[in-house]
Formats: C-alpha cells, sequence, structure tokens
C-alpha cells in the first residue's frame, strides 16, 4: 500500500486546473445534487465522479444483491416452500432469527478488521461468500439446513453496511455524505422490491423446469447474480479512505486532493486501536445515544415484512402476494431518496430523521388498532414505507464522529448490529408465527417503539447541541489565553525596547 500524501502534498489550489470556481457554469440538477458545486474546482469534480463511479456503483450493486438475498426467503415461502419444507409452526420465524443472528455477530468486528485488511478483498470475500450460500439453499430438504444456511447468509451479508458507511464517511463531505448514503440505503429498498417481481416471473415462467420447484430457482438465480459482484468489488473499490487509498484509478494529486478535502471537514485518519479506543469510545455520549436511538427505530420498522403473509390471508394469489408488498418499499424507497436529498439541502440531520418517524406514527397506530377492513390495512402497510430514513441517521452519526475514526467505524457498526441483535429474538416474542395476521403483540409494541425512537432522536440533538455549546465555549477560552499571551508578549517586547533605549542613552 502506498504511503498517505504527507504535509508537503499539493493542496486543493495546487491541482486546480485554473479555472476559478466561482466562474463555472453549472446546470440546476449540479446545485441539487451537491449545493456546493460551483465552489468546486474542476479537479474536484473529477475526483467526485470518479469517487462515485466507484463507491457509489459498488456500493448500491452490493447493497441490492444483499437485499434481495436477505428478503427472498418471505417470497419463497409465500410461493411453495412452507408446503415443500412443512413449515406450519414457527419456523419461518426462527430462520429469520438464524439469519439476524448471523448478521449481527459480524457488524462491529468487521469495522475494525479493515482497519488492518484494505475493504474491498474484505468486501469481496463476503459478497462471493453469501452469494454461494444463497445458491446452496436451492438445495434444501429440510428446515434444519434452512436454519444452517440463512445463518451463514447473514454472516457473511453482515460486513457490508457498515464497513460502506464508514468507507463512505471517509472520503465524502458534509453537503455530499447524506445523499449517498441514501442512495446506497435505497438500493436495498429497490433490491427488495426486485425479489418479488423477481420472484413472480421465476414461479409463473420456471415452476418445474427440469424438475425444479419455483421457489429454489429464485435461490439460484439470486446466487449467480450475486457472485459477479464480489468479484467486481476486488477491482474497483477505493478502500478505506484518502489516506490509506491505493486505488490505481486515482492520481497522486487526487489523493492529495481526497486528503486535502477531509482534512478541512475535521475527518480524523486511521489511528493505532488499543483497549484505549474502547475506553475512549465508551466514556463519551456519543456511543450509547446513537445506537439506543438506532435500535428503537430499527425494531420499530417491520410492520412492511408481514404485508405479504396477511395478504395470503385475505386470499389474495401467490403472484399478488409477490407483488402488492413491493409497493411499500417503492414508497420507501422514494421517501429515503427525498430525506437524504432535503438533508444535504438544508444541512439538517435531525430535522429528517425525527419527521419520518413523526410520520411513521399513523401507519402504525391503524396496525396496532387493527380496524376491520382490507382497504385500510392496505394503506398502512403501504404507507409505513415513509418512515425510511437511515441514511440521514447513519451521516448524522457519521458527522459527529468525525473527529474520532475508530469511535466513527464504531458506532455505525454498533447502531446496525445492535439493532439487529435486538431483533434476531424481538419478533420471536411479538411477531410468532402462530399470531398471524393481525399480530396482537407485534403492531401495538412497534407503535410504542417508534414513539420511544423519537424521545431518543431529540434526546441525541440535545447532546448534540450542548456538545456544540461546551466546545465553543472552549475555544474562546482557548482565543482568550491566546489574546492574553499575544498582549503579554507584545507589553514585554515594548518594556524591552525601552530598555535598550535607556541603555543606549546612557552609553551616548
Amino acid at each position: 500500500m502506498d504511503a498517505p500524501p504527507t504535509a508537503t502534498a499539493p493542496t486543493i489550489a495546487a491541482v486546480n486546473d485554473g479555472t476559478p470556481p466561482e466562474k463555472t457554469k453549472l446546470s440546476i440538477l449540479s446545485y441539487i445534487w451537491d449545493k456546493d458545486t460551483h465552489l468546486k474546482s474542476a479537479a474536484e469534480r473529477k475526483l467526485l465522479r470518479k469517487l462515485d463511479l466507484s463507491i457509489l456503483i459498488i456500493a448500491c450493486l452490493g447493497f441490492f444483491m444483499k437485499f434481495l438475498d436477505q428478503t427472498n426467503m418471505v417470497n419463497a415461502y409465500v410461493s411453495g416452500m412452507k408446503q415443500d419444507l412443512q413449515m406450519n409452526a414457527n419456523e419461518y420465524t426462527y430462520a429469520n432469527t438464524y439469519y439476524t443472528i448471523g448478521y449481527a455477530i459480524m457488524q462491529i468486528p468487521s469495522t475494525l478488521i479493515v482497519q488492518k485488511v484494505p475493504p474491498r478483498i474484505w468486501l469481496a470475500f463476503a459478497e462471493v461468500g453469501w452469494g454461494a450460500f444463497t445458491f446452496a439453499q436451492a438445495g434444501l430438504r429440510n428446515t434444519d439446513q434452512l436454519y444452517a444456511f440463512r445463518f451463514l447468509v447473514g454472516l457473511f451479508e453482515s460486513s457490508f453496511s457498515p464497513v460502506m458507511i464508514y468507507v463512505m464517511g471517509s472520503w465524502y463531505t458534509h453537503t455530499e455524505l447524506a445523499k449517498r448514503i441514501t442512495i446506497f440505503q435505497a438500493s436495498a429498498v429497490f433490491g427488495t422490491t426486485f425479489s418479488g417481481y423477481l420472484q413472480a416471473a421465476v414461479y409463473n415462467n420456471l415452476n418445474g423446469v427440469h424438475g425444479i420447484a419455483g421457489w429454489r430457482w429464485l435461490y439460484i438465480v439470486c446466487g449467480c447474480m450475486t457472485v459477479p459482484v464480489g468479484i467486481a468489488t476486488f477491482f474497483f473499490f477505493p478502500d478505506g479512505g484518502p489516506y490509506t487509498t491505493s486505488a490505481w484509478f486515482l492520481t497522486e494529486d487526487e489523493r492529495a486532493l481526497a486528503v486535502e478535502r477531509v482534512r478541512k471537514q475535521g475527518t480524523a485518519p486511521p489511528a493505532k486501536i488499543t483497549w484505549g479506543t474502547f475506553t475512549r469510545i465508551l466514556g463519551r455520549w456519543r456511543w450509547y445515544a446513537f445506537t439506543l436511538g438506532y435500535i428503537l427505530y430499527g425494531c420499530s420498522s417491520m410492520a412492511g415484512g408481514f404485508f405479504g403473509i396477511w395478504l395470503i390471508s385475505e386470499k389474495f394469489s401467490v403472484t399478488d402476494a409477490n407483488v402488492i408488498p413491493t409497493g411499500t418499499w417503492l414508497i420507501s424507497g422514494f421517501c429515503t431518496l427525498v430525506w437524504g436529498f432535503l438533508s444535504d439541502i438544508t444541512g439538517s440531520r435531525f430535522l429528517f430523521v425525527v419527521i419520518p418517524l413523526t410520520l411513521g406514527i399513523i401507519p402504525n397506530a391503524i396496525l396496532a388498532a387493527w380496524p376491520p377492513g382490507i382497504g385500510i390495512k392496505e394503506f398502512a402497510f403501504l404507507f409505513s414505507g415513509v418512515q425510511l430514513m437511515p441514511g440521514v441517521f447513519f451521516a448524522w452519526a457519521a458527522e459527529i464522529c468525525r473527529d474520532d475514526n475508530e469511535e466513527r467505524a464504531v458506532i455505525v457498526a454498533s447502531m446496525n448490529g445492535l439493532s439487529y441483535a435486538i431483533l434476531a429474538w424481538l419478533p420471536i416474542l411479538i411477531f410468532p408465527q402462530t399470531m398471524a395476521p393481525d399480530f396482537r403483540y407485534g403492531f401495538p409494541t412497534s407503535l410504542a417503539l417508534l414513539l420511544a425512537a423519537i424521545v431518543a432522536v431529540i434526546g441525541i440533538w440535545l447532546l448534540v447541541k450542548r456538545e456544540a455549546k461546551i466546545k465553543d465555549g472552549r475555544t474562546e477560552v482557548e482565543d482568550g489565553v491566546s489574546s492574553e499571551g499575544d498582549a503579554k508578549a507584545k507589553s514585554d517586547r515594548d518594556v524591552d525596547e525601552k530598555r535598550d533605549a535607556h541603555v543606549e542613552q546612557l552609553a551616548a
């Protein structure tokens, strides 16, 4: 790996192409994409294009496949797997639990591993791994095999999200980060959506071909789609951040420019991980507040996952049960993009976390009440997608922790990983398969968790304001001490000059 640029590396001005940024003519779309585009040099815009073509495309393709492979079980379940594997009790819930356990295990370790192992190598290994075990599910013969394969798929998938968010936080600035994490997160929504359409197409066109059931073909197709994306990650991902990258497609000047950009934002370089690292992280409020807030948010967002099961109970066809729930994910994808772009345009993270949560009260309250009639419940399932905004939440945490590279990595992983750790057992208690479709424990609990999440987010906002106020106070004190020191030094110089003049007079 090449050594990181030194203090003598070219600055932003040194790698500019000579065109004054303020005179650059840009389209309206450019201002929407990054509101400070017109202030960036041509060299910086070129660097961003390279980063987006690498990080953003690899991130979106990988996350699309991750969620396609994560959520295809519900499509397989309503398309014949339930009958073929005799899943007549809580086997579906247990399979999800095994997946979630595997997914939770590697969240924090993965962000620490990539401090030593280049992310492109680690992520490529993980993607090929979960693609292989997705493919293997086509050969399932019993639920014990299902549990084992779901655990392994979850284990290999667990690295992708926290590592990718950590990498994005290492490369992008405040006006760039939220929308890009949001686009990354939205690709998961579209992966979930595509899973429904894909299974419907597979069921209608491949069911029974070569004696293989349609739900088994779904796993074959998904596995064959995932592995090539993992291979592409190895060749086209730029690694952990500007301080350590060895990306072949970035020039030396572009690496120096990338470092200069994040230094101006206050993004700390990687440091050696010791026990003191964890003592430092756990000695602050950030880890506790962001992790708790995200756990409450994540656990309040389970309603959409039970849409297909409710549709089957209402005698909808298998095709309808696969396709109609995609409406929830399409609404989620649209809303999460809107929240991310508005967050970058306005500069506010808090506002576009709390607004989606507040809107989420409407569908969660309807499902908790479970009124008669199909239409109102269908509306609630569809509208539950409005509260999806993890990209903004992650961007908020990453930016508050810019001054500590290891804290940023651990907090992002903890938010995601510990929420999945809770989700490993919570659905067994509140969404048991035997209580379908109204889930009299599950939907009321989701509403309560949502209200608690709103309170927690407001608490985070107050803590952020308090920390900023304390930091500003320290800066004023430091400035005051500096001013006093400067005044004293000037006074001392004046005294010395007067003494020297008096000595000269005496000598004369």
